[in-house]
């Protein structure tokens, strides 16, 4: 397995991984739209170059907010990996905090941040019908059958940063 950044010469291939994997790299939260294939990141890849997990993120001011974050291989170690090395770059620029948002229905990664030290910050009631409205495409159900209608912000603090 090979650990790079995002940049100017693989941004294609995040763009087919995100069409392959989610439909379109556009990602439409609470906080906006994003095009993930444009964002910052990094990737991990398998020995043929294949992605099989990728992480983005943006920065602003002194948070960090993780827009995705995909692994192909559970139980790998593969996303806590990829997790670990932005919680490394936010601190390095100056985060206080890391923030993502996921779904109600995505169980294992509310599981798997929390394990990981992130925190239950807000609920956004029906905030997935206000991004049905940009981008239909969002399943009505999500894993296990589950209605996917909210948004769940968590927070971890960068202790080093914390003012």
């Amino acid at each position: 397995m090979t650990i790079t950044t995002i940049n100017q010469t693989n941004r294609e291939k995040v763009k087919l991984f995100f069409q392959a994997h989610w439909g379109s790299p556009e990602m439409v939260l609470s906080t906006g739209i994003y095009d993930c294939s444009t964002l910052e990141g990094c990737m991990v890849c398998n020995e043929t170059q294949e992605i099989i997990g990728l992480i983005t993120y943006i920065i602003r001011d002194s948070e960090c907010e993780i827009i995705s974050l995909d692994s192909l291989i559970e139980g790998k170690g593969i996303g806590t990996t990829l997790l670990n090395m932005v919680e490394e770059i936010a601190g390095k620029m100056g985060c206080n905090k890391i923030k993502l948002i996921t779904t109600n229905d995505n169980l294992l990664a509310l599981k798997f941040y929390q394990k990981r030290g992130y925190y239950f910050s807000e609920l956004l009631v029906g905030a997935v019908k206000e991004a049905r409205k940009i981008k239909p495409e969002i399943p009505l159900l999500g894993n296990d059958g589950i209605p996917i209608r909210d948004e769940i912000v968590l927070v971890k603090k960068l202790a080093d940063n914390v003012q």
